[in-house]
């Protein structure tokens, strides 16, 4: 992966680039992307970069030995740790990282966009709750006393370090603080503020911006080969993030149904008209497939975060669509200021509940009444 493989975020990618130019690296950074949001391909090309044989100032030279190892995640001397628990694929009792590892290379092969859940899907521990456990710290701390394979510079990735436990991160404070020379920690996260300060605070923090719907289309057809219509119509409501259009194209999303549906059960939640709200609950509930329920509850979590904008007065963060302007028309104003965020927990408990197989029309039942309830300051 080079950095000119990858669309957008230019100015973060000259920001890598040049401390490998400097040959000033932090000990450790600590990335913080939107699910799905592409900091994982960012990682590969600043570490192809930093160990290419020879580079050049903003990038690495793509096929040279160690940029080809690089390229298929065979580099001994990168490291990669995520959060895992004992599932249908990995039956030991407490399963690590690397007991994972081949289902982990071959999910970012396929895709370096992956969604959290899609990971969570490749190593068969869906619906359970995974975590980066002390074992994990315990076998860095043994690797940092052996020295690099290959000479160069040696790097362990951490994804997701919210999913790391006190005792975890105690255990691997020092070795973050003062790692031995050429060693560099980066953590990929989806929630920085749930990352413990002990270690947050010993990085340096980068942001990976979502991206503009032009880079996301660039991205969907250039490497994924999708419909440039399809590509721009899932680019324009995945938020910039292209792990989220990949599964709103892997979903077969019908963006327009779910633009009809989630604008006609906010205005019946405006409007007070309980019937209506019944009417379109029983709808959402007749969607074709469990995929389709979980695209839908994630549309309807994006469109509440542009009308939080748009009550904030920010309306160019909203960035709407022509159509979902029409279709919002005056519901910013007639829905209260509390409402997004209490309506975005609840479509995510039942995107969850869609998860765990409960009844499609008792979720969005259940949905449609706690939605009228916060409109009304119950």
């Amino acid at each position: 992966m080079r950095f000119s493989d990858i669309s957008g975020n230019e100015d973060l990618k000259k920001v890598l680039a040049g401390m490998v130019c400097r040959d000033r690296i932090p000990h450790a950074l600590m990335i913080y992307e939107n699910d799905g949001g592409g900091a994982i391909p960012m990682v590969l090309a600043f570490l192809q970069h930093l160990n290419c044989h020879d580079r050049g100032e903003q990038d690495s030279c793509g096929s040279c030995p160690a940029c080809n190892r690089m390229e298929k995640l065979l580099h001994a001397d990168v490291k990669f740790i995520f959060p895992v628990t004992k599932g249908t694929k990995v039956t030991v009792d407490k399963p690590m990282s690397r007991d994972y590892m081949s289902y982990w290379r071959e999910l970012l092969l396929s895709n370096p966009y992956f969604m959290e859940s899609e990971l969570n899907d490749a190593l068969g521990i869906e619906g359970k709750s995974s975590i980066i456990a002390l074992a994990e710290a315990t076998a860095i701390r043994e690797t940092l006393m052996t020295a690099s394979v290959e000479g160069g510079y040696r790097a362990f990735v951490i994804y997701l370090p919210e999913k790391m436990n006190a005792e975890t991160a105690n255990r691997l404070l020092k070795s973050v603080e003062e790692p031995p020379e050429k060693t560099l920690f980066i953590f990929i996260t989806h929630a920085p503020e749930r990352v413990l300060s002990t270690i947050s605070s010993r990085c340096v923090g980068l942001r990976l911006l979502p991206l503009a719907k032009d880079d996301v289309v660039k991205v969907l057809t250039g490497r994924f080969g999708t419909e440039a219509g399809r590509a721009a119509e899932v680019a324009a409501h995945c938020g910039g993030s292209v792990g989220k259009a990949l599964a709103m194209l892997a979903e077969g999303a019908d963006i327009a149904e779910e633009e009809r549906l989630w604008s006609s059960m906010l205005e019946a939640v405006a409007s007070k008209d309980m019937l209506t709200l019944t009417e379109i609950a029983e709808e959402m509930g007749s969607v074709s497939s469990r995929e389709g329920a979980k695209a839908l509850c994630r549309y309807a979590s994006e469109n509440l975060r542009k009308i939080f904008m748009i009550q904030q007065g920010l309306p160019q963060l909203a960035s709407l669509t022509t159509r979902e302007a029409e279709l919002l028309g005056d519901l910013p104003k007639r829905l209260r200021k509390t409402f997004t965020r209490r309506a975005v927990s609840n479509l995510d408990r039942a995107q969850m509940l869609v998860g765990r197989n409960v009844n499609l029309k008792l979720v969005f039942s259940d949905l449609a009444v706690k939605l009228y309830m916060i409109q009304n300051g119950q």
